[in-house]
């Protein structure tokens, strides 16, 4: 029997209202799906792939990883920047690494542009964010299935044959 996903939540608080919408948008996908979850809240979006490669990096409890945040467009560059390096980051995290996560960090024009992305009721980005983790993580979970089946028909085979 499988256990449940247990997937960590890590929250960018800048905006602490839309976060606080993201949020409960993924807690309500991750008790639908029967998911287990922790919370970890840093200070922007730009901290959230830091935070995820150190907790990965510290313990394999988690099964996923779902990014949450928010950048709204300023009247400078640094929203390009923000947006670009986050985003590269978690790619980088989950190629490399082979890790699941799930992309919630809204990138936005303006505050009601993410508030009617943000809330559940509504776009509920949070919650799409757990759904596309949860789905990454049974890819995974599945692959990983086939392995051992592999593992154990090669053994089988070996044995049968009388190789080690």
């Amino acid at each position: 029997m499988n256990r449940p996903h247990h997937i960590l939540l890590v929250e960018a608080a800048y905006y602490t209202h839309i976060a606080d919408h993201l949020r409960k948008g993924a807690e309500r996908a991750l008790v639908s799906a029967g998911a287990t979850h922790e919370v970890v809240s840093v200070p922007g979006a730009f901290e959230i792939p830091a935070a995820i490669g150190m907790v990965a990096r510290s313990t394999d409890r988690f099964d996923g990883f779902v990014a949450l945040g928010c950048v709204i467009r300023g009247e400078t560059t640094h929203y390009d920047h923000i947006c670009a390096e986050s985003a590269r980051g978690l790619q980088e995290l989950s190629v490399r690494n082979g890790l699941a996560i799930g992309y919630g960090i809204l990138t936005v024009e303006n505050e009601a542009q993410a508030l009617a992305r943000a809330a559940a009721e509504r776009r509920d980005k949070g919650g799409e964010a757990v759904r596309a983790c949860l789905a990454l993580v049974d890819l995974k979970r599945r692959l990983a299935g086939e392995e051992n089946e592999h593992v154990e028909r090669t053994a089988a085979r070996q044995s049968a044959t009388g190789r080690s």
